[in-house]
């Protein structure tokens, strides 16, 4: 167990200076830093309770995605009863409460039609699907008249599937403010927590999360003046605002000509002729060729800019739209023309989000738990080495060095990943500075047994390292599940204490079974002890 071959000891000297150097970015200014390659960057970010910044709590508003599957559902009918051969007469498709209705006029008709309409009820996917619920319940409530109600199952699975992708999209709005390591992740059924270290004002956080971004091309409505549609707007047509103050009413066509689906880039910019804040926009191959059909039409008819049920522009079709671009004008800002085009870029939120929760950590509340962690760590550090020095003298200095190469090594780790480091990821690793000593404790203790059993100097240390072994992986691997256990189930704070734990966990096996081995092996080799000063 002392024999290291030359090789071996290379080995485990140049694994621990590589993972140790990881961490020297953390010390170096980061203007320094920042002139080396890409690969040597990396470094630990501070978490939200260490630097500061915003945390949200979004909601998605599950009544706005009862109504989306409603219509959706509205519409689906609408397509099937068109599709069907010969065609069938129906009258009162609409969506009344929690159920979407529609009147067979033919009695003839009313068979082929529920046959058909069945067709649009699929079984759930995943877990639901095996318990036999389905997106759709389809019945017959007489007199021609077919009920579809949606039931619970399916609206949390779309609630789930909002979530997902509304998880998707906050990250690349967020990403696009330039921000370091936001935490974003699910809560329950239907929030949504955002956490962003070092953003202390969160007002535009708030307003890029709180838009949808739904934007729809549509052509406006010209069969009566918007100021006459009050109280009888069109069964095919929305009266909508404009989104600049004095507002502006609009009748809108119902259909959408070109969706934000469309959109492959959007970009903040000036207008050549006026110098006003716009925002260009790039279509797809299928929305570009939507696009130009649509204005082919309609040459000479205003046609609407719709973002989220405001109309932010109406201009007249001048000439066919054939390039699959344009641009978007309204009385933007700079800042406005640039946050529009990043919601368009990242996408529209499959349904609004509402802020349940909101707190801004300042800086200075950060610094004091960072000093406060600090002394923790000093002060516990500190005891550790006395009592390894008082207690196993030499011996005790061989393991001081090992834990600090520990230490070194599991901000190595940490920065190599990019970790995000926390108050309790602080605790995590002042927790294995214990640990670590630990394993050199039961290593040292086995020794002195074997020295009482009477061995000499070198058979007890050897003995030594090797009976305990099986001891220290024992007791390690049962602690390394635990730090598994806390990473899987728990959230944000006791995740970060689980990964700094966990490493540390790794990083004690490796500094107790080689470095301090190697350490003891070489002092071994140079002064061939006959007694163990321990």
């Amino acid at each position: 167990m002392l024999y290291f071959s030359r090789w071996k000891a290379l080995g485990i000297i140049l694994t621990a200076l590589v993972v140790c150097l990881f961490a020297v970015p953390n010390f170096i200014p980061e203007a320094t830093v920042k002139t080396w390659p890409k690969w040597a960057q990396r470094h630990l970010v501070l978490g939200l309770d260490l630097q500061g910044g915003s945390h949200i709590l979004l909601e998605v508003d599950a009544a706005a995605v009862k109504k989306d599957k409603l219509d959706q559902v509205r519409d689906d009918v609408r397509r099937t009863l068109r599709d069907i051969n010969p065609r069938v007469q129906y009258t009162g498709l609409n969506v009344r409460g929690d159920a979407v209705e529609v009147r067979i006029t033919r009695e003839t008709d009313l068979p082929n039609a529920l046959s058909k309409l069945r067709e649009l009820s699929q079984p759930l996917g995943g877990i639901m699907g095996q318990s036999g619920a389905r997106s759709l319940e389809v019945s017959d409530a007489g007199g021609g008249l077919i009920r579809f109600t949606v039931p619970q199952a399916a609206i949390n699975d779309r609630l789930r599937q909002s979530v997902d992708q509304s998880l998707q999209i906050i990250e690349r709005r967020i990403n696009e403010l330039g921000t370091v390591e936001p935490l974003i992740q699910r809560q329950g059924l239907d929030r949504v927590l955002v956490q962003v270290p070092g953003l202390q004002d969160p007002s535009r956080l708030k307003e890029l999360l709180g838009k949808t971004a739904k934007l729809d091309f549509r052509m406006v409505d010209t069969s009566i003046p918007a100021e006459q549609a009050q109280g009888r707007v069109p069964a095919d047509s929305d009266l909508l605002m404009s989104s600049t103050s004095p507002k502006v009413p609009y009748l809108v066509k119902k259909e959408v000509l070109v969706s934000g689906a469309d959109l492959t880039d959007a970009q903040p910019g000036f207008d050549q002729r006026t110098n006003e804040p716009i925002v260009s926009f790039r279509f797809n191959t299928a929305g570009a060729r939507k696009f130009a059909e649509a204005t082919t039409k309609n040459v000479g008819l205003p046609f609407a800019i719709v973002l989220d049920n405001e109309v932010v522009s109406a201009p007249v079709i001048r000439e066919p739209i054939t390039g699959g671009s344009g641009q978007i004008s309204g009385s933007f800002t700079v800042q406005g023309a640039n946050d529009l085009a990043i919601l368009l870029r990242a996408g529209a939120l499959p349904a609004p989000l509402s802020i349940i929760e909101e707190r801004t950590v300042g800086p200075g509340l950060g610094q004091d738990s960072i000093a406060k962690g600090e002394l923790a760590a000093y002060i516990g550090s500190i005891f550790v080495i006395l009592f390894m020095l008082l207690t196993y003298r030499l011996f005790g200095l061989f393991a001081n060095i090992a834990v600090a190469i520990n230490v070194a090594m599991i901000f190595g780790v940490l920065s190599l990943l990019n970790a995000t480091l926390t108050l309790p990821g602080i605790a995590g690793i002042v927790l294995t500075v214990g640990i670590a000593v630990d394993s050199n404790v039961l290593i040292y203790e086995r020794i002195r047994e074997e020295l009482r059993g009477g061995r000499t100097a070198i058979a007890a240390i050897d003995a030594g390292f090797k009976r305990a072994l099986a001891t220290i992986l024992d007791s390690n691997i049962t602690t390394f599940i635990a730090a598994a256990v806390l990473f899987y189930i728990g959230t944000g704070p006791v995740r970060g204490f689980a990964v700094t734990f966990g490493i540390g966990i790794i990083t004690t096996v490796f500094t107790a079974f080689t470095v301090t081995r190697l350490i003891v092996a070489t002092w071994v080799r140079w002064k061939r002890p006959q007694r163990v000063p321990i």
